[in-house]
């Protein structure tokens, strides 16, 4: 039977995750949240989604979202009271090669710092360095704007944020001490949002046979 709302497996920390909750509270569109324990992975998710990933959407009418790109465009789409996908400056186009210079590039290296001994790496700075020639663009590109496509968030800020947010969580200190003022201040007014406050709202993990935990819970 397919569920009478949206149901999305999540995992709190994930950026992911994040940008796809992100979305769906732009959008208002409420869903059944299931938050996942990443290590005891439920049976539902890796039916819907063997890849077994967050974050995942179930539609009503069956349709399995596996990525996260694909979820907050899904959202948007239906519902953008916002105006997300049409930025003050630039297009649709121009919001999805930066993310997919996030998602590629910047993602790659971020991992590479954040975790180096997976990757047999004494540590991470020559990623970390590497990286923060990308972020240097991302701060110039400002140029006295607050958002990344003009005067207001679109769909590239709440794509982005949460993996900015990951690296500069790495080594807080050393994030606050490069020479990125406009980049420092975007991620705070992101961070410091009430969008991002109530994405980032804790909830027990899921288990089959709970009560539904709706989301966004508020409408924002």
């Amino acid at each position: 039977m397919s569920p009478a709302r949206p149901v999305l497996y999540s995992f709190r920390r994930c950026p992911y995750a994040m940008r796809a909750r992100l979305a769906l509270a732009a959008a208002g569109q409420v869903c059944e949240l299931r938050e996942v324990v990443l290590r005891d992975k439920p049976a539902a998710l890796l039916q819907a989604s063997p890849k077994g990933t967050v974050p995942v959407l179930v539609t009503p009418e069956g349709e399995v979202i596996d990525e996260s790109l694909d979820i907050m465009l899904w959202a948007l789409r239906r519902s953008d009271p916002q105006a997300m996908l049409a930025p003050p400056e630039g297009s649709l186009d121009d919001m999805l090669a930066l993310i997919g210079q996030n998602d590629h590039f910047f993602k790659a290296r971020l991992d590479r710092y954040k975790y180096p001994v997976r990757f047999g790496l004494h540590n991470g700075r020559a990623d970390r360095d590497v990286a923060g020639l990308w972020l240097k663009q991302i701060n110039d590109r400002f140029d006295g704007r607050d958002w990344l496509q003009g005067r207001r968030p679109a769909l590239a800020d709440l794509a982005i944020a949460p993996f900015v947010r990951q690296y500069a969580h790495v080594d807080r200190d050393w994030f606050a001490d490069q020479p990125w003022p406009a980049l420092q201040a975007w991620l705070a007014r992101c961070l410091d949002s009430d969008g991002f406050a109530a994405i980032m709202h804790r909830y027990s993990p899921w288990a089959p046979g709970n009560a539904p935990v709706l989301f966004p819970s508020t409408g924002v």
